[in-house]
């Protein structure tokens, strides 16, 4: 069994949504960057030092745990915390269209034009739209691919459009084989 998985994948793509799921099915800890990476939730961000003191300190005390959302840049000292990473991707048009919802569920019409959040929502989207066609400039594809290429551990990648459940049956008849 692997005791220290890392999910990473763009924006939407559904790395919180299986850590969560299959924090239930395995005895792992479940932690999300984004508990580390802002002081105030997708507003503002936490200084990088702070952020790799304490997930590192998490990293440590758990000895089972499934990490979501990727550490690119700010946590490549964290790689061979890792026995596991997995990778997702989804097509671009349905991932922005889960953003959406998700923004829209979050702060309702305070993202449509007037409402208070509307400029952070529609910059969040614009940003989480070049996921797929960026370089190493921003959170990428390419930036993804490149920070696995060196690790020493195995990568399940999951690539296309799977329900959180088949998503779940994917990993755990990977962790049943390996």
């Amino acid at each position: 069994m692997k005791k220290r998985i890392h999910i990473m994948g763009a924006s939407g793509s559904g790395t919180s949504t299986l850590g969560s799921s299959l924090s239930k099915v395995l005895p792992h800890t479940y932690l999300d960057t984004d508990d580390y990476f802002w002081t105030t939730k997708f507003t503002k961000q936490r200084d990088v030092p702070e952020r790799r003191r304490m997930l590192g300190k998490d990293l440590s005390h758990y000895e089972n745990y499934i990490l979501s959302d990727a550490v690119c840049g700010w946590g490549d000292n964290f790689k061979r915390y890792f026995d596991l990473v997995i990778f997702l991707w989804i097509p671009q048009n349905i991932r922005l269209e889960r953003l959406q919802k998700r923004e829209f569920q979050r702060y309702g019409n305070e993202i449509l034009a007037g409402g208070s959040k509307y400029e952070q929502s529609k910059s969040f989207l614009e940003w989480a739209s070049l996921y797929d066609s960026v370089g190493f400039e921003a959170r990428s594809k390419s930036l993804h691919e490149h920070w696995m290429a060196d690790l020493s551990c195995p990568i399940l990648k999951i690539e296309g459009d799977y329900s959180v459940n088949e998503r779940v049956d994917i990993v755990l008849d990977y962790l049943n084989t390996n």
